[in-house]
């Protein structure tokens, strides 16, 4: 797990696909948190990403860096817990203009049951599962 946050973190943007209805949606990304032994990422409530993974909670993660890319399947589980809001927004202060641990909108979300890999054109794919 350690190696896909290293990853993500590494490449600053990843892209997160989300289902909405029958439409595949997909946005970059630019936060991702390790907390408690698990992967976090970031976004506000009143979003339509937001509403997509309430209603679909399966979701994809995709970023390259240099000449590596790195596919995430998971589940995202909501966490409510301020400690956990306040660990992603210390991590990237400069949201704290738009974003507060006690609001209604921040909202952060764990990776689960994950299958990461890890691909290149030089070597075999790296599979992790968290």
């Amino acid at each position: 797990m350690q190696r896909v946050f290293d990853f993500l973190k590494k490449a600053d943007t990843y892209y997160l696909a989300t289902m909405d209805g029958d439409q595949p949606r997909i946005r970059p990304f630019g936060t991702v948190d390790l907390f408690e032994d698990r992967i976090y990422i970031q976004t506000g409530k009143v979003k339509a990403v937001s509403k997509q993974m309430e209603k679909n909670p399966k979701i994809e993660i995709c970023a390259m860096n240099g000449g590596e890319w790195i596919r995430v399947e998971a589940t995202v589980v909501r966490d409510e817990r301020v400690e956990a809001k306040a660990h992603m927004l210390d991590n990237y202060p400069s949201l704290k203009a738009m974003y507060s641990p006690d609001d209604d909108n921040t909202e952060v979300l764990y990776l689960k049951d994950a299958t990461a890999t890890i691909s290149s054109f030089t070597a075999e794919p790296v599979v992790i599962r968290f």
